[in-house]
C-alpha cells in the first residue's frame, strides 16, 4: 500500500488492536511504511499474521500477537511479548470493536401496535437483550480502556506517547437500529477527551478518529446484497453522505499519520476527527 505522505516513526513501536481487520490492518501497514515496528494484535492470530506477512513483504518490521481486548491477563501477556520482541510501546491504536445482533432493533421506528403481538419474531426496543447490549458496550469501551492500561504504562514512565482511539460517526449522530453501538462509540469519544486531560502531565497525547461508512468484513452483508448491489440501507446512507460514496481504507491514513506525528500534531490532544464524507455535518436538507 502507499501512504499519502510520510512521517518519521523510526525507533517507534506501535500496537494496533483489531489489526487483522480491514481498516486497522491498513493502519498497521501505514505505520510500518513510516518506519515503526508494529505489533498487529487481534483475537484471531491468523488474521494478524496475514497483515504481518504483507508488512514483511514490503520490507517493514511487524509481529503478530494474539490477544483478547476484554481480558487483562491476555493483554498484559501480549505487552510482555511485544516488549521482548520489539521494545516498549510508544504508539497505541485502539481499533478493536464492533456490533452484535443482540444489541440491534429490527425496525428504525417503534410501532406501538407491534407490542400487541406477543408472538412477534422480530426485536423491538423492549426486546433488546441486556447481555447483547453489555457485549457491544464492553467490546468497544472496555476494549479501549483495558488495552490502554496494558500498553501505555511504559509511555507514562517515559513521559511520551500517543494513543489513538477509533470512534465512529455514530458518536455524533446515532444511527437507527443500533443503540448499543452508537452509545458505546459515544463513550469512546468522551473517554478520549477524559484520557487526554488525565494523561497530559505524563506527556501522552490522546485523540480519536471517527470513521464514517466504510465497507468492511463486519458490515458487508448489511450494506451489500449477494450480487454486490447496494441494500436500501446503503442507499439511505449515501443519500445522507454529501460526498456520495463509501470511504476507502486509504482515506483514513492522512488523519492517522497526522495524529501520530509529534512534529505535525504535537499540540493536538483530546480531539475526535470525523472522516466521513460530510455525514456528521449534513442535516438532511
Amino acid at each position: 500500500m502507499s501512504v499519502p505522505f510520510k512521517v518519521d516513526l523510526s525507533n517507534r513501536v506501535a500496537v494496533v488492536t483489531g489489526g487483522g481487520g480491514v481498516l486497522c490492518g491498513a493502519f498497521a501497514k501505514a505505520l510500518a511504511e513510516c518506519g515503526a515496528a508494529v505489533a498487529v494484535a487481534d483475537l484471531k492470530l491468523e488474521a494478524a499474521q496475514r497483515v504481518v506477512d504483507e508488512i514483511a513483504a514490503s520490507g517493514g518490521k511487524a509481529l503478530a500477537v494474539a490477544c483478547n481486548v476484554l481480558d487483562k491477563a491476555s493483554l498484559e501477556s501480549a505487552n510482555a511479548e511485544i516488549e521482548a520482541a520489539l521494545g516498549p510501546v510508544s504508539i497505541l491504536i485502539n481499533g478493536a470493536g464492533g456490533n452484535h445482533p443482540k444489541g440491534t432493533t429490527a425496525m428504525e421506528y417503534l410501532n406501538p401496535d407491534d407490542l400487541l403481538n406477543e408472538a412477534r419474531d422480530f426485536v423491538t426496543f423492549y426486546d433488546l437483550d441486556p447481555k447483547g447490549i453489555e457485549f457491544v458496550f464492553n467490546l468497544n469501551f472496555i476494549g479501549t480502556l483495558l488495552p490502554t492500561q496494558a500498553f501505555t504504562r511504559q509511555m507514562a514512565r517515559n513521559r511520551a506517547g500517543v494513543i489513538i482511539n477509533v470512534s465512529s460517526m455514530n458518536a455524533f449522530r446515532p444511527l437507527t437500529k443500533i443503540p448499543a453501538y452508537s452509545a458505546a462509540k459515544a463513550a469512546v469519544s468522551n473517554f478520549t477527551q477524559w484520557m487526554a486531560v488525565h494523561l497530559s502531565k505524563a506527556g501522552i497525547r490522546v485523540n480519536a478518529i471517527a470513521p464514517g461508512f466504510f465497507l468492511t468484513d463486519q458490515n458487508r452483508a448489511l450494506l451489500t446484497n449477494p450480487d454486490g448491489s447496494l441494500t436500501p440501507r446503503s442507499d439511505k446512507i449515501l443519500a445522507h453522505t454529501p460526498m456520495g460514496k463509501f470511504g476507502e481504507p486509504g482515506d483514513l491514513l492522512g488523519a492517522l499519520l497526522w495524529l501520530v506525528s509529534d512534529k505535525a500534531a504535537g499540540f493536538v490532544t483530546g480531539v475526535v476527527v470525523p472522516v466521513d464524507g460530510g455525514f456528521a455535518a449534513y442535516s438532511g436538507v
